[in-house]
């Protein structure tokens, strides 16, 4: 089997505030599947987008209820290439509009900390050096 993309598909509330939101973080929207119901942020440029769907869009691809932010269904992890990045991505996510939901660990080896979107979607950000990974 050979995947091409993956598609993350997720319930907003306001499309635009989401797009707002992704864009400040540093990531660019795929316009050809953008529009007042969708917003295509491109996590990895020809191989991941986050689909941030109007919930009642959403609601059209599934006959059963969604996750409405207040209940966790799915943690999210983005790899960065430092610490720094880590930190960075969850500062500038907390300054407009996110939320911290964990505080950062250190696992020697891994780094990582976490936020929430707008909308409550948990994302762990983190950075990992194998190299420095213990063999037991």
């Amino acid at each position: 089997m050979n995947i091409n993309e993956i598609y993350i598909n997720l319930p907003v509330k306001d499309v635009q505030k989401t797009r707002t939101f992704w864009t400040k973080l540093g990531f660019s929207v795929n316009e050809k599947f953008s529009n007042d119901k969708a917003v295509s942020v491109i996590m990895k440029e020809n191989h991941i987008y986050g689909m941030f769907l109007k919930e009642d869009f959403f609601q059209t691809f599934t006959n059963r209820p969604f996750a409405k932010g207040d209940t966790t269904q799915v943690l999210l992890a983005i790899s960065v290439s430092s610490r720094d990045e880590v930190d960075h991505m969850v500062k500038t996510a907390i300054e407009n509009g996110g939320s911290k939901y964990g505080e950062p660990v250190d696992y020697g080896w891994m780094y990582q900390s976490s936020f929430a979107d707008v909308d409550g979607h948990q994302w762990e950000v983190m950075y990992g050096d194998d190299s420095q990974m213990s063999s037991e």
